[in-house]
């Protein structure tokens, strides 16, 4: 475990386990590193070095006002992979992580990048537009942002309902999933809560996604309540070069960590960082 000083003085929390080829995992929104501890401990006892880190506002990194902006999360990834001098990276990214990753290539390229690997990532776009009908309406957002103002830690216990698929028949959803995520949630500041809001609401990610030029995985369940498939894997198959989609039938967007999907997932990670 350690920090890294970005340019402006923000302290950007990770962890570091195991050794061998660096798979550096990017958590989404609104939680942290710890949200990668299955497949941290995955990777690392199967001859990988997994590193997570803490984003800007989040976990124990610094809970800054300012820097909530896809550039500054990008270049905060930049230089913990520059601290850390790792070279042939594998990139693995949850949701508004999958921006994240994005976002850095976009800015600085893939000579330390191998592969990359999404799962319920939001690119290209999650907002509905003309251009893209099948996203996701502004009240929506204009709803979460409400939600946060006027009661975040109610709103994140209705939150978890949904992000793990507990709405749904025969699920497998354990109270302790809800209730990690609360409080993961909890550990981020109400100010980067709301601004990543319009970031990963808003942000078009199509440039950065074709200049992705090292093998991707795209991973997504089918019954994605938060980041619906549609506009955001199943379009950005079909803008990055050499991209694999593979979908998980029934499967909600807290795939990484509910009983059987996460066994999935772990099993597909493995798989992808061998071949």
């Amino acid at each position: 475990m350690g920090y890294v000083t970005v340019a402006d003085g923000t302290e950007i929390y990770y962890k570091d386990w195991g050794s061998g080829q660096p798979v550096v995992f990017s958590h989404g929104w609104p939680l942290n590193a710890d949200a990668w501890e299955d497949q941290m401990l995955c990777v690392a006892e199967n001859g990988y070095r997994g590193i997570a880190h803490d984003r800007r506002g989040h976990g124990r990194s610094s809970k800054v006002w300012h820097g909530y902006d896809y550039d500054t999360f990008a270049d905060d990834l930049a230089a913990l992979i520059e601290k850390l001098d790792l070279h042939d990276v594998v990139l693995v990214a949850h949701s508004m992580g999958g921006g994240e990753i994005a976002r850095y290539v976009g800015r600085h390229g893939t000579a330390r990048i191998a592969k990359m690997v999404t799962v319920g990532a939001v690119p290209p776009l999650m907002l509905k537009t003309d251009g893209n009908p099948d996203g996701t309406p502004m009240e929506v957002f204009d709803g979460i942002r409400d939600g946060l103002r006027n009661g975040r830690a109610q709103f994140w216990r209705d939150l978890s309902e949904p992000f793990f698929g507990a709405n749904r028949p025969g699920n497998k959803v354990t109270q302790g999933n809800r209730d990690d995520f609360w409080r993961m949630a909890m550990q981020q500041t109400i100010k980067g809560a709301i601004d990543c809001v319009a970031q990963f609401s808003e942000t078009d990610f199509t440039p950065d996604l074709r200049r992705i030029d090292v093998p991707t995985l795209l991973v997504h369940g089918d019954d994605d309540q938060i980041v619906p498939i549609v506009p955001a894997s199943q379009q950005a198959a079909t803008i990055i070069p050499n991209a694999t989609l593979k979908v998980y039938p029934g499967a909600a967007h807290g795939l990484a960590s509910v009983a059987g999907t996460r066994e999935q997932f772990n099993t597909d990670l493995l798989d992808f960082l061998k071949s």
